[in-house]
């Protein structure tokens, strides 16, 4: 890992982040900033535990708080390089614009897997080993000559059905993620958004959309929620 790496993975980390990984995006991303920094905030277990029959107020607390703080940390990391004299640019809440069929120019699940954080779930979330997809992403583009992770390209859930069964939605087919495969033909986002957004009207008297089951229900997460810290 060069000093580069090192001294910015060291910082982003006492800013905040869980996770920090390196990914090379020339084979999708035009311009001179083809290095993006991946970065994941976990989402207490607590809260987590706490949303197995739909979503609290300490759910969407989280959600929010954790949403400033990848604002913050991955601001800081853009200025942290930007300093180094190279070009840098945080994909920030503000910065980032969602299209009409919720998708964004440069996804963080698209640097997070290509950074080799995770792979993407039968429910279009990443999942990583570390807590499952219990996790909220950020990212950053940069020219910084970063050392790059080796990247995900297809998933790793196997024959686990567990979200599909449990989506309130049916939004989940079941069928596995690769790197070349359209979102929509395993996943149909307008199904989660519906129902997520009933759930939350129902459960905490929110417009936003907002579920978690799969996340809490992933065997990946529960591992995370049932792991014992030394």
């Amino acid at each position: 890992m060069s000093y580069i790496n090192e001294d910015l993975k060291k910082m982003l980390v006492e800013h905040g982040a869980d996770l920090v990984g390196f990914a090379d995006l020339k084979s999708i991303v035009q311009g001179d900033m083809t290095f993006g920094v991946s970065v994941a905030v976990a989402v207490p277990r607590e809260v987590i535990l706490g949303i197995q029959n739909g979503p609290t107020m300490d759910y969407y607390d989280a959600y929010h708080r954790i949403n400033k703080l990848l604002d913050h940390i991955v601001t800081a990391g853009a200025e942290y390089l930007t300093a180094k004299g190279y070009q840098a640019f945080a994909q920030t809440t503000d910065a980032v614009v969602e299209s009409d069929d919720y998708r964004t120019a440069l996804p963080h699940k698209t640097v997070a897997t290509r950074a080799g954080l995770g792979w993407i779930g039968k429910c279009a979330l990443l999942v990583t080993k570390e807590y499952g997809s219990a996790v909220r992403l950020s990212s950053l583009i940069t020219n910084a000559p970063l050392d790059c992770g080796v990247p995900i390209t297809e998933s790793r859930c196997g024959n686990c059905m567990v979200c599909t069964e449990a989506c309130p939605g049916k939004a989940v087919s079941g069928k596995l993620w690769n790197a070349e495969i359209d979102r929509d033909n395993f996943f149909q986002p307008l199904q989660c958004r519906k129902k997520a957004r009933e759930l939350a009207a129902e459960r905490i008297h929110k417009e936003i959309t907002l579920c978690g089951k799969c996340i809490e229900s992933c065997p990946y997460t529960q591992r995370y929620l049932n792991r014992v810290e030394n």
